[in-house]
C-alpha cells in the first residue's frame, strides 16, 4: 500500500507551506475553509470578552460553529465535485427500479 502514489502524503523534503500551496492549487476551497475557521475563532475570542457565560460553554458553541463552517464548506465542495463530473443526481450503478 505504502506504494501507492497518495497526494495527501507528502514527500519527506516538501515544507508544510509548499504542502499548503500545492493543495490550495488542487483544490481552492482549502484556503477558504481556513480562513473561515480562523476568522470565527478569532471573532469568537474578540466576544469572549464581553460575554457573561462560562468559557467552557462558550468554547463549545465556538467549536460547533467553527465545525460547522467547515461542513458547509465540505458540502459544497462535495457538489461542485458532483456537477463536474456529472453524477448529480443520477442513481448508483447498483442503483434498481424494479
Amino acid at each position: 500500500m505504502s506504494s501507492l502514489n497518495n497526494s495527501w502524503s507528502s514527500s519527506p523534503d516538501e515544507t508544510e507551506s509548499s504542502k499548503l500551496l500545492r493543495k490550495s492549487k488542487e483544490s481552492p476551497f482549502i484556503p477558504f475553509g481556513i480562513a473561515g475557521c480562523l476568522a470565527i475563532v478569532a471573532l469568537g475570542f474578540h466576544k469572549l470578552r464581553k460575554t457573561k457565560q462560562k468559557m467552557s460553554l462558550y468554547l463549545i458553541h465556538m467549536r460547533v460553529a467553527a465545525q460547522g463552517f467547515l461542513v458547509g464548506v465540505m458540502t459544497l465542495v462535495a457538489g461542485k465535485d458532483a456537477r463536474r463530473h456529472g453524477t448529480l443526481g443520477k442513481p448508483s450503478k447498483g442503483y434498481n427500479n424494479g
